[in-house]
């Protein structure tokens, strides 16, 4: 038996420590661990060697600044995680290892309003495949990242706001595929996601606080405070798409008049457009316009980003966050949009705040969310299972 402050316990605490370290960043050379943890090189070094020796991890040769060092990673035998990210008009999947990297992905088109049975099903069934595609035992995966589009209420785990998907009224996400597939089951919504995806495979590397803004069929922002994701009490902070920007403007989803998303979201500025574009018109295809030199789209992206400016300055002023990612097919834009955000940022924000802010597309594209899916697991896993303390799990309902 151990006994807290026993030298048996504080190996254990410091074998944790450093499990935890290299399954956060992936990898990490054995000055980097010390950095990160605080232990000492030599406590550092005989963790690694007990831990290589036991397969927990992995070490390869490397160099860091022009010197050769070991950099360690989480075995690739260790286990895998999986990330599902539900869209509304998108179905993706990844499967990945703790060593962070992406061994199989799939998307497919998925109209996620119309049925959260309909959606699960095909999430299931992508799921099996693409363990199947891999040829990984089932027993080896040790959890899923799930994204949906909506706030999730902390409290009850289920979608926070039904006006955004009415189809999924009182479905706890979480509880549905852990069902389904007898793992255990991470929930957030695809703004913070892509927040942690960016943060841990993107465009957020290195950064303590950002803000990741993505504009779909709502908008919504995910925010990390000094690298971690901030949810809130309950789990709704993030929605800037329901700043108000005229109170006399449309009225929004939420019951407000003039939301930065009545601005700015695909539902509403696509009809500026279709008289004279036709209806068959999406996000994407005006972004293609406006980069080919369609003055009408290159003016409805400049306005949007000009709109999400205002947002960003009042986050600016609340947050000072030192980077903000756009998300989503807007981000295809580039400095069409991204130029009048800056504008905007630099008109309404505290100067202070909008000179140390740097506004940036997203480096994932549409994968920022299932990625952050995956990240998701390797945040809330436990390092006990890695460690050989705990029993195996449960065989998944999936095989």
């Amino acid at each position: 038996m151990e006994t807290p402050g026993s030298q048996t316990s504080l190996h254990r605490a410091n074998l944790e420590r450093v499990v935890r370290a290299v399954r956060m960043a992936g990898s990490l050379t054995q000055a980097e661990i010390a950095r990160t943890t605080g232990l000492s090189a030599a406590t550092v070094s005989n963790i690694v060697r007990e831990l290589k020796d036991g397969g927990t991890v992995e070490v390869t040769p490397t160099s860091a600044g022009g010197r050769r060092a070991r950099s360690v990673s989480l075995s690739g035998d260790a286990g895998v995680v999986i990330g599902v990210d539900f869209g509304h008009t998108h179905l993706r999947v990844a499967v990945g290892n703790l060593a962070h990297q992406v061994l199989a992905e799939e998307a497919e088109p998925l109209d996620v309003d119309a049925s959260s049975a309909e959606g699960f099903d095909r999430a299931e069934m992508l799921v099996k495949r693409l363990i199947e595609t891999t040829g990984i035992s089932p027993g080896k995966v040790v959890g899923v990242g799930l994204g949906v589009p909506g706030p999730i209420d902390v409290s009850s785990g289920t979608l926070g706001s039904t006006s955004i998907l009415p189809g999924w009224s009182g479905i706890n996400p979480s509880r549905e595929l852990h069902r389904r597939l007898g793992v255990p089951v991470y929930v957030d919504n695809d703004a913070n996601l892509g927040a942690l995806g960016e943060l841990v495979w993107g465009g957020g590397r290195g950064v303590r606080d950002l803000a990741y803004i993505k504009v779909a069929s709502g908008v919504g922002a995910g925010l990390v405070i000094d690298g971690q994701i901030y949810r809130g009490p309950g789990g709704t902070a993030g929605e800037i798409g329901h700043i108000t920007l005229d109170e006399s403007g449309p009225v929004c989803r939420c019951g407000n008049r003039g939301c930065l998303e009545t601005f700015t979201a695909a539902r509403y500025v696509l009809p500026l457009l279709q008289s004279s574009h036709g209806t068959e018109l999406t996000m994407e295809r005006v972004v293609q316009l406006a980069r080919e030199g369609d003055p009408g789209c290159r003016r409805v992206i400049g306005d949007v980003g000009r709109h999400i400016g205002s947002g960003v300055a009042n986050l600016c002023n609340l947050l000072n966050p030192s980077r903000v990612v756009l998300g989503g097919d807007l981000a295809e834009a580039g400095e069409l949009v991204l130029g009048p955000i800056r504008e905007s940022v630099s008109r309404y924000a505290i100067p202070s705040a909008a000179r140390q802010l740097s506004v940036a597309p997203g480096a994932l594209g549409g994968r920022a969310e299932v990625l952050g899916a995956l990240a998701l697991v390797l945040s809330e896993m436990g390092d006990s299972t890695l460690l050989g303390t705990t029993p195996p799990a449960k065989t998944p309902a999936f095989t």
